[in-house]
């Protein structure tokens, strides 16, 4: 009899071959998946550490902050020299760490040169660095290492490349080929000889690193500060809270460039091979102590490249670091074919109509010499685009002028009856061919004018310290005066919030005049918003690039024109220069309700006379027959 404690022979069979399948797909795995996989995070570990630069030593160092002058003295150097920069490459890492520009100033004072790259353990440190990382080679050049010149010349220029050489004990021998342009293009090319007898696998690396934010961070919501990049096909843009979220994050692709972005420099990495894959990270890491600061990091890793003995192995990578001025990105893009390097410039979402706005004000700029004139004139040429639209918006605003008394009076009637007064209303628009909604097509069409223009004067750096006439000299900064100190003849400063200057004051006087030649609206409170419009956009607009003020200003006094142009063929009367009982009337419906026509007033006025309180009709005496006299 079969024991039902005990296991059936079947049974124990089938769980030994289970458990025997379950090992071997356990060790299947295991081998063929797990550990490649762990092997391919702990190498991806060990690269994210070499890339990230410098030893915690280093990191530590950072606080020690030195003056610029004193750390680039205190390291041997190659001297760069071209006609729109100069600077140096320390040969201790073989690190691009010293650019300055020699045609922008910090100020307009233009006492002190825009500087793009500095050292470690400065103010704002920022550097390049390009190099080769591997698995279990020792040897490799690190930030430390100390290269040499090769051959006799020791300043780069357009002219002539240097190259900086480095003899590894393993017997690698690499070598660094640094080139520039006569504008902000440089280039370098990483070379690695194998000697050491054995194959070795190496993988070509650059990076663009910063400690804690740029000098000039401006914080400014709609204008992008931060790590960038055209990855593919898409724009990556990363800003610097985003890190605190995500510290790391790699984007594979063939084409594509990456780096660092303010304003209106520019710090980018672009591998000069783009038909290989390559892997571009955005990473930071924390400070380790208070007095330490941030790192943000962008890089760019390449494919391995397995170097045999006697054998070479290259890798060239284009950098750009200088102010983002459209021609120089569309020529560097077009150079080293990589893709939407203008998009450097921060465009925004209207980006069909900034960069055409910015092209024909360039293009009036190079034939009148300045930029404010070169505004003025694109205006103009502006409103002649958009004059169709406009001409529909004031021809609707003048017959609804004309058409205001009927409007008032429908509202009186019909005040307790809003669907008849609707169905009125209709009627009376059909009648006279009125669109009350055309006169809110112009006002759609200035908000992506206004956004486009506000990217174009505030964001490029051709507007930047480009001056007016009289005292705005800087288009792209608000206007430097204040009405609170008339205009600098007070000998005091006025608060920043106060900063209300001339051109301000001149844009709300062409708004409060385009508002009254325009019709009141019909509710009181619309009325009243509208009428404090114009000075509550002053108070924001002051504060806004001066170009776009002049251009706000210079906009609203040709549509002033134009709507007086449009009202006087009309036959509307133009209150602004004539006070007509119609206007009185006007306000005074606004102000204490709709006017009865006079023959409606005298009407009410006798059938009220003709009843009793009591609503019961008054008995009027006969009138007493006149006396004859007597002859």
């Amino acid at each position: 009899m079969h024991n039902p404690d005990k296991m059936h022979p079947q049974d124990m069979r089938n769980l030994i071959l289970f458990a025997i399948l379950a090992i071997g797909m356990w060790l299947s795995y295991d081998y063929f998946f797990a550990r490649p996989h762990a092997e391919a995070v702990r190498q991806s570990v060990i690269n994210a550490k070499r890339i990230a630069a410098s030893a915690p030593a280093e990191i530590l160092d950072t606080a020690i902050e030195k003056p610029r002058a004193e750390m680039i003295a205190s390291t041997p150097r190659v001297k760069i020299e071209t006609p729109a920069l100069n600077g140096s490459i320390n040969l201790v890492g073989a690190r691009l760490d010293d650019v300055q520009l020699k045609d922008y100033y910090k100020t307009v004072q233009r006492k002190e040169e825009v500087t793009t790259l500095s050292p470690a353990r400065t103010a704002h440190p920022r550097y390049v660095e390009t190099g080769w990382i591997g698995k279990n080679i020792s040897g490799l050049p690190d930030a430390d290492t100390r290269w040499s010149v090769k051959g006799e010349n020791s300043v780069l220029t357009p002219s002539s490349p240097v190259t900086l050489t480095y003899s590894a004990p393993s017997g690698l021998v690499f070598e660094k080929t640094f080139t520039v342009d006569a504008d902000f293009g440089f280039s370098i090319e990483d070379s690695v000889s194998n000697q050491s007898g054995k194959t070795v696998t190496l993988y070509p690396f650059a990076l663009a690193t910063e400690h804690g934010l740029p000098e000039d961070y401006l914080h400014q919501g709609p204008i992008h500060e931060g790590p960038i990049a055209y990855i593919g096909e898409e724009l990556e843009e990363r800003s610097y809270k985003g890190f605190k979220k995500k510290p790391e994050e790699s984007l594979s692709a063939t084409t594509g460039w990456i780096g660092l972005t303010g304003k209106y420099w520019l710090t980018a990495l672009a591998p000069a091979d783009q038909t290989k894959e390559h892997k571009f990270r955005f990473i930071s890491s924390p400070a380790v102590n208070e007095k330490t600061k941030d790192r943000y990091q962008t890089d760019i890793t390449g494919g391995a490249q397995e170097i045999a003995s006697g054998f070479e192995g290259t890798s060239k990578v284009n950098i750009f670091s200088g102010a983002k001025k459209l021609k120089l990105l569309e020529k560097y893009e077009s150079q080293w074919g990589i893709p939407h390097f203008d998009l450097a410039v921060d465009f925004g979402w209207f980006y069909f109509l900034t960069k055409p706005f910015f092209l024909a004000i360039n293009f009036l700029y190079g034939l009148t010499g300045n930029f404010g004139i070169a505004i003025i004139i694109f205006t103009c040429v502006l409103r002649v685009f958009v004059f169709p639209l406009a001409n529909v918006s004031y021809r609707s605003f003048a017959k609804l002028r004309q058409v205001s008394p009927e409007m008032y009076n429908l509202r009186h009637q019909y005040k307790d009856d809003k669907p008849k007064l609707q169905e009125e209303l209709v009627k009376l628009y059909q009648k006279h061919n009125v669109n009350p909604a055309a006169g809110c097509l112009p006002i759609l069409v200035q908000i992506p004018i206004f956004f486009a223009l506000y990217k174009v004067l505030s964001n490029t750096i051709e507007m930047r310290h480009a001056p007016f006439f009289g005292w705005i000299h800087d288009l792209s900064a608000k206007d430097p005066t204040s009405i609170f100190n008339l205009f600098g003849l007070l000998p005091y400063d006025a608060p920043s919030f106060l900063m209300i200057g001339a051109w301000p004051i001149f844009m709300m006087i062409a708004m409060i005049v385009q508002k009254n030649i325009s019709p009141p609206p019909d509710d009181p409170i619309q009325a009243r918003l509208i009428a404090i419009m114009p000075y509550f956009m002053t108070y924001v607009m002051s504060g806004f690039a001066s170009g776009l003020v002049i251009y706000w200003t210079v906009n609203n006094l040709l549509a002033v024109i134009q709507q007086i142009i449009i009202m006087r063929s009309m036959g509307v009367p133009i209150h602004l220069f004539s006070k007509d009982a119609d206007k009185e009337k006007l306000e005074k419906e606004i102000e204490e309700g709709p006017i009865v026509e006079p023959s409606l007033v005298m009407i009410e006025k006798e059938i009220e006379d003709a009843i009793t309180p009591d609503g019961e009709p008054k008995i009027l005496s006969k009138p007493k027959p006149k006396k004859k006299k007597k002859k």
